[in-house]
C-alpha cells in the first residue's frame, strides 16, 4: 500500500484479507491512512463475517451481489451472494476498527462492511481471456473481483480530494439514482438483520448497493 501510494497511484485495490485482530488500528495508521487515495478492499468470500482490511475505516470495503437476467428496463435482478454456509460475500460489525464519522447504520458501534457492492459470484462474474492458466475466456468471480471494479470506477470517476477518504463519497449519495439498491438475499445468520440481510437502504453484504455510473463514487 505505501509503496503503491509513493509512486503516485490514487487508486489501490486490495483484493486479500483475513481474520481481524487487535493490532488492526496500528496497521490503520501504518498502511491504510492515505487521504486523496481511493483504496477498495473485499469484504471476504467465506459468507457472514468481517474481514480485515475491509474493516479498515481508511478504506471502501467492497460486498458481492448475483446477478441474473429479467424484464426490467435494467435488465437484471441483483442479489447478495451467497452459495452456501461457507462461500459468499462477508459482512459485519467489526471487532476492533472505529467508526468513521460518515457511517451511521444502527446496532455496530464500531465499523461496519460494507460499503458498496458489486458482482462477486462465480457464475455470473468477469469475462477473463487468460493463456497462461487457462485456454481462451472464463468466467472469474469472489469478492476478489468486485474490489477491483470499484476501483476502476473510482479511476473513471476522477481524482479524490486531497484530503479525503473516499469510501464516505458513496454515503453522500445514498438513496439516490447514482446506486442500485440491492434488497434481496443474505449471506448468512446474525442477529442483527442488516448485518447479514440485504434490504431497502444500506445493509452488511451490499452496502449501498451496487454503483449506477461513476456519480455514485465521485467527490461530487
Amino acid at each position: 500500500m505505501n509503496e503503491a501510494v509513493k509512486l503516485g497511484a490514487k487508486f489501490v485495490s486490495n483484493s486479500y484479507g483475513g481474520a481481524e485482530s487487535s493490532s488492526d488500528a496500528t496497521y490503520d495508521s501504518q498502511y491504510y491512512n492515505h487521504p486523496g487515495v481511493a483504496i477498495t478492499a473485499s469484504a471476504g468470500d467465506s459468507a457472514y463475517g468481517a474481514e480485515y482490511p475491509a474493516a479498515s475505516q481508511y478504506v471502501t470495503a467492497v460486498g458481492g451481489t448475483a446477478l441474473s437476467k429479467d424484464s426490467s428496463s435494467r435488465g437484471w435482478t441483483e442479489s447478495v451472494w451467497h452459495t452456501s454456509s461457507t462461500e459468499g460475500t462477508g459482512s459485519g460489525c467489526s471487532a476492533n476498527d472505529p467508526k468513521p464519522s460518515w457511517q451511521t447504520d444502527s446496532g455496530c458501534s464500531t465499523r461496519m462492511i460494507a460499503d458498496v457492492s458489486a458482482v462477486a459470484d462465480p457464475a455470473v462474474g468477469v469475462s477473463v481471456y487468460d493463456t497462461y492458466q487457462a485456454s481462451g475466456w472464463n468466467t472469474y468471480g469472489v469478492t476478489s473481483a468486485s474490489a477491483p471494479i470499484i476501483a476502476s470506477v473510482y479511476a473513471l470517476a476522477g481524482t479524490p480530494g486531497s484530503s479525503d477518504y473516499p469510501a464516505q463519497y458513496p454515503y453522500a449519495k445514498a438513496g439516490t439514482a447514482a446506486l442500485n439498491d440491492v434488497t434481496s438475499g443474505s449471506n448468512g445468520s446474525c442477529s442483527t438483520s442488516h448485518f447479514c440481510t440485504a434490504g431497502p437502504g444500506y445493509d452488511g453484504p451490499t452496502g449501498w448497493g451496487t454503483p449506477e455510473g461513476t456519480s455514485a463514487v465521485s467527490a461530487s
